[in-house]
C-alpha cells in the first residue's frame, strides 16, 4: 500500500512539473543546422535580468537563482505611469514577472554571471527596476549559438563532459566561437534529475543561411 502511494505521488509530481514546464515561455530561436544532440541556432533579441556571484559553479547558480527569483516575484519598482489623483499616498509597488526559461550561467572572470530571460512582452524600457542593486537589466542582440542538449545532475563534471563534446562539434562544423559558453537550465531546482533539460550554448560568428 505504501509503495502504491509513493508511486502515485511520484507520478503526480512528474505531471505537475510537466504542466509547469509547458506553461513557461522559452527563448525563441530558429534551428539552422542539427546533428544528433547538437544544433546551430539563431536567437531573436531579448532582455536578461542578470546578477554576478562568486563561488563554485553549482553553488553560484543556486545563490543567484534566489536573488533573481525575488526580483520577478515583486522585489522591484514599477515604471508604470498613472494619472494624478488625490490624496497622495506612498507604498511599495512591486510587479510580478512571469518565469521564463532557460536560466543562463556564464563565467565572468573568476565569478559567474547568472541570468533570467525576461518575457517577450517586456522591453528594456518597460521592465520594472530591480530593488536589488546587484541585479542589472541587459539587452541581448540577435545572435547565433551552437548548442548541445543533455539531461542529468547539475554537476560540474557533467557540464565539462558535454562542453568538450560541443567544442569538438563546433570545430568539426568549421564554426568560429565569439564568446564564452553559457550553461542553460530549463527546469526548477526541485525537478527530478533524469527529467531535467540542460544545455550548453556557445556564441559563434554569424554563418550564411
Amino acid at each position: 500500500m505504501k509503495r502504491t502511494i509513493r508511486t502515485i505521488l511520484a507520478a503526480a509530481f512528474i505531471l505537475i512539473g510537466a504542466v509547469n514546464t509547458m506553461a513557461i515561455e522559452e527563448a525563441p530561436y530558429k534551428v539552422l543546422k542539427s546533428s544528433d544532440q547538437f544544433e546551430l541556432r539563431e536567437y531573436a533579441p531579448h532582455v536578461l535580468a542578470e546578477t554576478i556571484v562568486d563561488g563554485d559553479q553549482e553553488g553560484a547558480g543556486n545563490k543567484a537563482f534566489r536573488r533573481l527569483f525575488r526580483y520577478i516575484s515583486g522585489d522591484n519598482r514599477s515604471r508604470a505611469k498613472v494619472a494624478m489623483t488625490a490624496p497622495v499616498s506612498q507604498e511599495k509597488a512591486g510587479e510580478k514577472i512571469s518565469m521564463t526559461a532557460p536560466v543562463g550561467q556564464q563565467r565572468d572572470g573568476d565569478k559567474w554571471a547568472v541570468s533570467f530571460m525576461m518575457p517577450s512582452a517586456y522591453t528594456l524600457e518597460t521592465l520594472p527596476n530591480p530593488d536589488d542593486p546587484l541585479i542589472t537589466l541587459r539587452q541581448v542582440p540577435a545572435r547565433q549559438m551552437a548548442a548541445v542538449r543533455y539531461s542529468g545532475f547539475w554537476s560540474e563534471s557533467n557540464y565539462r563532459d558535454n562542453l568538450k563534446e560541443l567544442q569538438e562539434w563546433v570545430r568539426s562544423q568549421g564554426l568560429t566561437t565569439s564568446g564564452e559558453p553559457v550553461w542553460a537550465r530549463y527546469d526548477p531546482p526541485w525537478a527530478l534529475w533524469f527529467l531535467r533539460r540542460n544545455e550548453i550554448l556557445i556564441p559563434v560568428a554569424g554563418v550564411s543561411k
